[in-house]
């Protein structure tokens, strides 16, 4: 089915977000795990996971409207250097993909795709109902009990 081009431009940029998210939460996760935050790891490395599948979703949705997705475009990462840094930087980054979803979104409906506009409507839920509340509630968890005492929780189970 050949897609309106702006269309499939905004879902080439939103795919650059996505896979960006992906790349990001992968470092993290990565450095949860040699920090010996086991259950920090287990839950960034799943949002790795998720990021990967809403950048297969949109990989498909490129390729079904005829278009070429763009693999190799990335935003510049925001890599933290401690726990509530990372946290913070996910959470900012999650605005800012949801921002961008939302755009893309009213796109769809201006150009009558609504297609599309189902399959973005179900990421913005995973990313504000999910991911985005996910994040805030870490980041008032440390605020609540303290960031040595937060930490201690995300040790996970002893080996």
């Amino acid at each position: 089915m050949k897609g309106n081009q702006d269309v499939i431009s905004a879902l080439n940029h939103l795919l650059a977000h996505e896979l960006s998210a992906m790349d990001q939460y992968f470092v993290h996760a990565r450095m949860y795990e040699d920090w010996g935050l086991q259950e920090l790891y287990e839950r960034i490395n799943h949002e790795s996971d998720d990021e990967r599948e809403h950048a297969s979703l949109l990989i498909n949705r490129i390729l079904f409207l005829e278009g070429t997705p763009d693999v190799s475009a990335r935003e510049a990462l925001t890599i933290g250097s401690s726990v509530e840094e990372m946290l913070h930087n996910d959470l900012q980054y999650e605005y800012k993909v949801a921002e961008v979803l939302r755009k893309v979104i009213a796109l769809c409906e201006e150009k009558q795709d609504y297609q599309t506009r189902e399959i973005l409507l179900q990421l913005l839920d995973d990313t504000e109902s999910d991911h985005m509340y996910w994040l805030e509630k870490q980041l008032r968890l440390i605020k609540s009990v303290g960031l040595q005492n937060y930490i201690q929780s995300k040790m996970g189970k002893p080996a």
